[in-house]
């Protein structure tokens, strides 16, 4: 018995529904990731794994810029060189249509250059709610610096200035605890970085008190069995005895206005002097800033007057290393 043409239409829509749903980027893409790490050493292995869904027909990595692919799924590189540093992504096939390609990985070379110095500023070790700026800085003329932190997700990078870079932690936490280490690099070669700077270890000790937590002052016993004794009606011995401690003088009396007269005039003898240091600082101000006015200013040097050191000799084998799987046939050369 042959179909219905009411039966073979609805069969015809949901096949042109499911093929549009997959040109129209329905089909997930895949993840790209390098391990043990994307900052590689120079003379390290590294590996580039793609994960796709289960049922994959075929997997293609690329490298961008010269464009270079491997049809599988993963790539291992026995010796980081600097030709391999650079931006990678993935995709794969199921039947005839292609997945969209998976988020760039960037693959970036280290100990390229000498390392920079990484200093904490006031100090490595921070009180909770405090501020400390991860200061990095190189004698060479980079102009891109970058802050990482182990067990982060990802680098913090800034803009020369002046040789160096200002990476500023306000209000830390906890959860600023930790090591780390700065790289330098250009922007005209940003995947051949520096190699890192010494490890630094950032220590937020101490325990932040809100306002509740804050201890109150006990009340002396004195006052308060005094008080105690005040209220009671039984007690007048006790009430008599707290009463003559507060002492009233007669008005005829001239002692105690002398000794307010004498701590008056000290007061203002204090406010006066007080008032004499401020406008003497205030003075040296003025002075020292109209001093600098009159020196002629000095020329910053630009940091590209301060060369970049020669790249390491890279050296190219004479052939295209097998470095995919030995079945399957590579497209492209990974140098």
């Amino acid at each position: 018995m042959s179909p219905s043409p009411a039966a073979l239409f609805c069969l015809g829509l949901c096949l042109g529904l499911r093929v549009i749903a997959v040109w129209s980027g329905r089909l997930p893409k895949p993840s790209l990731r390098a391990l043990p790490s994307s900052l590689v050493p120079l003379e390290r292995s590294v590996t580039i794994r793609c994960q796709g869904p289960p049922g994959v027909n075929l997997y293609r990595l690329e490298k961008l810029k010269p464009r270079k692919y491997e049809d599988q799924d993963f790539l291992f590189i026995p010796a980081m060189k600097t030709d391999h540093a650079g931006r990678y992504r993935c995709s794969y096939q199921n039947g005839s249509i292609w997945s969209p390609p998976s988020d760039q990985l960037e693959l970036v070379a280290t100990g390229v250059y000498d390392k920079p110095s990484l200093t904490a500023l006031p100090s490595p070790e921070v009180s909770p709610g405090g501020d400390v700026t991860l200061q990095c800085k190189t004698q060479y003329g980079f102009d891109q610096f970058a802050l990482y932190k182990e067990g982060g997700t990802g680098p913090d990078k800034r803009q020369e200035k002046w040789y160096q870079a200002d990476f500023p932690l306000i209000t830390v936490t906890s959860a600023h605890s930790g090591t780390y280490r700065c790289y330098s690099f250009s922007s005209t070669t940003p995947y051949l970085w520096s190699a890192p700077s010494n490890p630094l270890v950032l220590t937020v000790a101490g325990a932040f008190m809100t306002p509740s937590q804050l201890p109150t002052k006990a009340p002396s016993p004195v006052t308060e069995s005094s008080r105690r004794r005040i209220v009671s009606p039984t007690n007048k011995v006790s009430t008599t005895a707290v009463s003559r401690n507060i002492t009233v003088s007669p008005k005829g009396s001239g002692a105690p206005a002398g000794l307010a007269h004498q701590y008056y005039n000290r007061g203002n003898l204090v406010r006066i002097c007080l008032g004499a240091v401020i406008l003497i600082f205030l003075a040296g101000i003025v002075a020292e800033d109209w001093h600098s006015r009159k020196k002629p200013m000095l020329r910053r040097v630009q940091p590209a007057q301060r060369p970049l050191p020669p790249l390491p000799h890279a050296m190219k084998p004479h052939g295209c290393q097998n470095v995919g799987r030995p079945d399957v046939h590579n497209h492209g050369c990974y140098y």
